[in-house]
C-alpha cells in the first residue's frame, strides 16, 4: 500500500498534477474545455473504505481497479501502482475524457491530483473485464453475445478513427482493456498508449520502439507485424489488435469454444456465420496493412454477420 501522504505533498502534488493534465488537455483535446471533477483523496479512500481488497475488482498491469461508493452512486477506481503509471495517466485521462461520450467507451467521471500517482475514477464497470468473462469466470456467452459484444467494441474503434478532425489509434486493444458493464455492454478504456495522427500525416513512428529492448517483449507476441518491422502506427494497427480480439471472443485461444454452440442447433448457417467472423478475423491480422479492411467496414461486416442469422 502506498504511503499516506502529508498536507503539504498533497497540495504540491495537486499543482504539478493539475498542471500535466491542462497540458495535456491542451494537446489532445484542442484546447476545448473539457469538465472534470476533482475528487480528493479522503473522498476516494471513503468511498472504497481505504481501498479495502474486498472492494478490489481486477488489476491491469500497472493498475488496480476497484469498487466504490459515493454521492450515492457507484463507480470503478483506477488507481496506478508504478512509476510507469505515473506518466501514462495523463495521456489515459485527456483520451478518456474526449472519447467518453461514446456509448462502448468507458465514462470518465473525474480524477484525484493529490496523489503522486494521479487516481482516474469511472463509471461503475460491473462484470470486469472482457478477459477476465472469457478466460477466468468461465461465464457462459451465447453466440449472440459474443457477436454483439464484438460489433460494439468495432464501432468504438470506428468512432476512435472517424469522429474527429483527426485520427485517435487506441494502440493498446486488448481484452483487458475491454470492460463490461452490469448490463452486459462492453467499453473500451486503456488510453495510456493513445495517441493521434497528425494532420497530413498516415502514421506515427515510435520512436521509443526497440524490438531488442526487453520492456517491448510482451507487445511483440501480439504485436501488428507492420509495427513490429518499422515501429509505425497507423489505424490499421488497431485494426490488427482488434482481430486478435476478435479471435479470442469467439474461440477463448483454443478452437471455436463449445460454449457458443451450446443449445444450438448446429444446422450449416450457424457453421457458416462462425467461419464469416474468423474469416474476418484473419483479414484484420494480414501482413500488409493495406490488406486490412477499415474499421468501418468491419462493423458494417460484423452488423451483416449479426444479422444473418437472429
Amino acid at each position: 500500500m502506498l504511503r499516506k501522504e502529508s498536507k503539504s505533498e498533497r497540495e504540491r502534488a495537486f499543482i504539478e498534477n493539475g498542471s500535466r493534465v491542462l497540458e495535456k488537455l491542451v494537446s489532445i483535446c484542442n484546447g476545448k474545455p473539457i469538465p472534470i471533477r476533482n475528487f480528493s483523496f479522503a473522498e476516494l479512500s471513503k468511498a472504497t473504505n481505504n481501498f479495502d481488497p474486498q472492494l478490489f475488482i481486477c488489476q491491469v498491469r500497472p493498475y488496480q481497479w476497484y469498487k466504490g461508493y459515493l454521492e450515492g452512486r457507484t463507480i470503478s477506481i483506477k488507481r496506478g501502482k508504478s512509476d510507469r503509471a505515473k506518466e501514462e495517466v495523463f495521456t489515459d485521462l485527456a483520451f478518456s475524457a474526449k472519447v467518453s461520450a461514446h456509448k462502448n467507451v468507458l465514462k470518465l467521471v473525474g480524477c484525484c491530483l493529490e496523489t503522486p500517482i494521479v487516481i482516474l475514477v469511472y463509471e461503475f464497470v460491473g462484470k470486469g473485464t472482457l478477459w477476465n468473462r472469457l478466460v477466468v469466470s468461465g461465464e457462459q456467452m451465447t453466440r449472440q453475445s459474443r457477436l454483439k459484444m464484438a460489433r460494439e467494441i468495432a464501432n468504438a474503434i470506428s468512432y476512435l478513427h472517424t469522429a474527429f478532425s483527426r485520427p485517435i489509434i487506441h494502440n493498446n486493444i486488448e481484452p483487458q482493456n475491454i470492460f463490461i458493464d452490469c448490463h452486459g455492454v462492453p467499453k473500451l478504456t486503456g488510453f495510456s498508449n493513445s495517441l493521434i495522427i497528425p494532420e497530413g500525416e498516415t502514421h506515427v513512428k515510435d520512436d521509443s520502439f526497440d524490438s531488442y529492448d526487453p520492456k517491448f517483449w510482451w507487445t511483440m507476441r501480439s504485436a501488428c507485424p507492420h509495427y513490429r518491422k518499422t515501429g509505425c502506427i497507423t489505424e490499421k494497427t488497431d485494426v490488427f489488435s482488434f482481430g486478435n480480439t476478435l479471435l479470442q471472443i469467439l474461440t477463448k485461444n483454443t478452437m471455436v469454444d463449445p460454449v457458443i454452440l451450446a443449445g444450438e442447433l448446429r444446422g450449416a448457417g450457424v457453421e457458416q456465420q462462425i467461419q464469416a467472423v474468423r474469416d474476418l478475423a484473419f483479414r484484420c491480422m494480414k501482413e500488409e496493412p493495406m490488406e486490412r479492411p477499415t474499421m468501418v467496414d468491419v462493423t458494417k461486416e460484423l452488423r451483416r454477420i449479426e444479422k444473418s442469422i437472429p
